[in-house]
């Protein structure tokens, strides 16, 4: 679910880089899997609940990961993290609300039309005009939407909540950029301070709307799997393999290949889940998934 920026190295051969592909594929798989996960789990806790685990768990191994940089990090960079994890806490409450409320096939789809807001917010906030073939892409995407989920007049609470994410992760990447961009600050360390203030976030409204007893959750192994599941493979692999994989390959392929997340989330709802499919659900999911990629194609280069 992010974004990578920056040739660090020349990509070697094809050849040589079906391994990074592979790893950065296996990543849009489990992203994809990722949502039936959720709605699985949600059945045994509440958001705040699922959210508060999930975070915790992320933020105590990045933390050791990156102890040493994060007591000796400048207070300016420890700030702009949490004001960063505000805005992922944010994220997380509307997506996950928004996929108690409605399927894991629309939650994995809406979600993807993050791709086409960010350079929609980008160029607005440096006041120019996004490529056409983005603006192209954001109609089909949109049509492809209201196919989904079958018209204005079926739109659900949830979808608006998916949506709503989609838009907010368009501001974490933009506001990422331009506070962290010429900081020294790493990722490891800005993922362990943002993990950590996602779960403060959700320890607090816990605490003022159901109380802390709500962290007693009465589940099986399968819903501690899915946290593990959620944490480490979702957030914490995943962002070490991106990194790995962008020495190795290009920014430009990574980022297709991780735009196949939808595909995988949508498929794997059906599978998982058992969740019904129609073919005007199967036309809105192809022109979502084409809408997406043109935009993706014209913010890799450059319009």
């Amino acid at each position: 679910m992010s974004h990578l920026s920056g040739i660090l190295t020349r990509p070697r051969a094809s050849w040589s880089t079906l391994p990074a592909d592979a790893a950065v594929l296996a990543v849009a798989v489990v992203w994809g899997a990722s949502y039936p996960v959720t709605k699985g789990a949600l059945a045994f806790a509440p958001v705040l609940v699922l959210i508060f685990y999930r975070f915790v768990a992320t933020a105590c191994v990045m933390g050791l990961a990156a102890h040493r940089e994060l007591v000796s990090a400048p207070t300016g960079d420890l700030l702009r993290g949490a004001v960063l994890g505000a805005i992922l806490a944010a994220i997380f409450v509307a997506e996950i609300a928004g996929v108690a409320l409605t399927s894991a096939t629309n939650a994995a789809l809406i979600i993807s039309l993050c791709t086409l807001f960010t350079p929609f917010l980008d160029h607005g906030l440096s006041r120019r005009l996004p490529p056409a073939i983005v603006v192209v892409g954001a109609g089909v995407a949109c049509i492809g939407v209201g196919l989904l989920v079958g018209g204005v007049r079926a739109w659900t609470l949830g979808d608006g909540l998916v949506l709503l994410a989609a838009g907010l992760r368009a501001v974490m990447v933009v506001s990422t950029k331009r506070l962290m961009s010429a900081r020294p600050f790493s990722s490891v360390a800005l993922t362990a301070v943002q993990s950590a203030t996602v779960a403060a976030a959700a320890l607090l409204a816990l605490s003022l709307t159901q109380g802390l007893g709500a962290l007693v959750v009465r589940a099986g192994a399968s819903f501690w799997i899915s946290i593990a599941f959620l944490s480490l493979f979702c957030t914490v692999a995943a962002f070490y393999v991106q990194n790995a994989a962008v020495r190795r390959t290009s920014p430009t392929r990574v980022g297709f290949l991780m735009g196949t997340e939808p595909l995988f989330g949508f498929a794997l709802a059906h599978i998982l889940l058992s969740e019904p499919v129609t073919g005007a659900a199967m036309l809105g999911a192809v022109l979502i998934v084409a809408g997406t990629f043109a935009g993706l194609l014209a913010d890799r280069t450059g319009g």
